[in-house]
């Protein structure tokens, strides 16, 4: 038996992506083995693919660090065969293949059952990008953060994670302030909730340590001197969650707005997170995302096309999210 997977191999001068046949005795060690119907391509999965940055840990490697898919075999005492499966996370496509590729084999904690109010294409439509956005508005929202104390600002938009938390916190009552790099963006944000908007370049450049209060919360998904500048304009006791680092890993600012106004920093992990927050954030997503905006946020290619999907998605050139149908 063999399966079809797109698989990063390490080479002297780099790393090699293609999409190859594989014998079934390939697939990794698991309790769960699941004939997958859809994943996605996420940052993660770009840099992953490009070979930009270091995400593989083990080689070789199958990428995609989502998937939907329905159990085949099963030793684990949750899933049976037949049962439909999500998986978001836990270090698949990194150290554990993942979801590019027609099947899988995982451990069966890492695995929940696909929503009831989520069709598969949907579910990976949302992905971990929709997923980490609903773990960041749970975390305002837990803080205490409410619509009357003023707007939130969105960074990262038109991404995924932008994306679907514009949505969410439009969804709870928000006013919600979008980023933005070019006009034609501001139509699609709109659609998904965005009241007001700034350009990204007014964020992205250093600033000064403490900035006018505007926003009683951020979600950010940049990191860099956008994170940075996102807590200078907090308003006092605001709340930064911070998930991302698309502009950069550092954290070039100063600790004034956090002392002086007590703005706190949030971090949002949506690899390890346990299975409690991970399924209160699927509520979220089931409750409040208007199912008409997922075909607004998600474009659909094949297995064929995922590979340019990655390139595209490190070079800015994707707007929400890309869902990847494995069986073309």
């Amino acid at each position: 038996m063999t399966f079809t997977a797109i698989l990063i191999e390490k080479t002297e001068g780099g790393q090699t992506t293609e999409l190859k046949q594989l014998e079934d005795s390939a697939l990794p060690e698991g309790d769960v083995t699941i004939d997958v119907s859809f994943s996605t391509i996420n940052y993660k999965d770009g840099l992953a693919i490009s070979g930009t940055g270091p995400v593989v840990r083990r080689w070789p490697m199958v990428p995609g660090i989502d998937l939907v898919g329905t159990v085949s075999e099963s030793s684990y005492d949750e899933f049976k065969p037949g049962d439909v499966v999500l998986l978001n996370g836990w270090g698949v496509g990194e150290v554990h293949w993942g979801g590019l590729s027609t099947k899988a084999r995982l451990k069966g904690d890492w695995l929940i059952k696909l929503p009831s109010g989520f069709t598969p294409q949907q579910a990976m439509a949302i992905g971990t990008a929709g997923y980490t956005a609903a773990l960041s508005v749970d975390a305002l929202v837990k803080a205490g953060v409410t619509p009357a104390d003023g707007p939130i600002l969105v960074t990262g938009t038109p991404g995924g994670v932008g994306s679907v938390a514009t949505a969410l916190l439009k969804a709870a009552g928000f006013t919600v302030v979008a980023s933005y790099g070019d006009e034609s963006e501001k139509e699609y944000l709109t659609k998904l909730g965005a009241d007001e908007f700034i350009h990204r370049d007014t964020l992205s450049g250093p600033g000064k340590p403490l900035q006018k209060e505007l926003y009683a919360g951020v979600v950010d998904s940049v990191g860099s001197h956008t994170l940075v500048n996102a807590v200078a304009q907090t308003k006092y006791r605001g709340y930064v969650t911070a998930c991302g680092l698309a502009q950069g890993a550092d954290l070039p600012g100063t600790v004034m707005p956090l002392i002086l106004r007590g703005v706190s920093i949030l971090g949002i992990d949506s690899v390890m997170c346990p299975k409690g927050p991970r399924m209160a954030a699927w509520d979220r997503l089931d409750k409040d995302l208007d199912r008409g905006l997922i075909s607004e946020i998600g474009t659909e290619v094949g297995l064929t096309e995922a590979i340019q999907a990655g390139h595209d998605i490190v070079a800015g050139k994707i707007r929400g999210r890309v869902l990847v149908d494995v069986s073309r």
